[in-house]
C-alpha cells in the first residue's frame, strides 16, 4: 500500500511544451518522511526541460531508453512530509518538451505509466480507464417558438 498520494495533472499545454503539476501529500498519520523519493516512469520524461521545486535525476538503465527519473526534495525546503493529510504536501512542477511524431495527450497518455514512493510502487489506474473528452462537441439548435 503507498502511504502517499501523488497527485499528477497537466497543467498548461504549449506548443512547443507542456507542464506538469505533482503534488505529493502524506496519509500515513504515523510517519513523517524525510530525504524522500519519488520515481516516475513517463515516456516523455526525455524531454524534460525544467523542474521547479523539486531535484531531478535522469534514470537510464537502457542507453536507448530514458523513461524514468527521480524526483527528491530540495534540502531545508521540501524534503520533509511533516504532518498528514492537507498539511502534509509538497508541489513541484515540471516543464517537459514535446516530440511531434510521438506527443500526444489522448488515452492517459500525459499519466506515468508507473510511480515508486520510497521504493514502495503506487498503483495506478491503466490509460485504458482515465476519461476521455469528446473531439467535438455536439450542437443543438432550437428555433425560437413564434408569437
Amino acid at each position: 500500500m503507498c502511504p502517499i498520494r501523488v497527485h499528477w495533472h497537466v497543467k498548461l499545454n504549449y506548443k512547443d511544451y507542456w507542464r506538469a503539476k505533482i503534488a505529493i501529500t502524506n496519509f500515513n498519520y504515523r510517519m513523517n518522511y524525510t530525504q524522500w523519493t519519488l520515481v516516475v516512469q513517463h515516456p516523455n520524461l526525455n524531454n524534460v526541460t525544467q523542474v521547479f521545486s523539486f531535484d531531478y535525476k535522469p534514470l537510464v538503465p537502457y542507453q536507448s531508453i530514458n523513461d524514468t527519473g527521480m524526483f527528491y526534495g530540495t534540502k531545508y525546503y521540501n524534503d520533509l512530509l511533516m504532518e498528514a493529510g492537507s498539511l502534509g504536501n509538497v508541489q513541484s512542477e515540471v516543464l517537459l518538451q514535446k516530440n511531434t511524431d510521438t506527443f500526444t495527450l489522448k488515452k492517459g497518455w500525459a499519466f506515468p505509466r508507473k510511480v515508486y514512493f520510497n521504493g514502495d510502487e503506487c498503483m495506478l489506474p491503466s490509460p485504458d480507464t482515465y476519461p476521455h473528452l469528446p473531439n467535438s462537441a455536439h450542437v443543438v439548435i432550437r428555433s425560437k417558438p413564434c408569437a
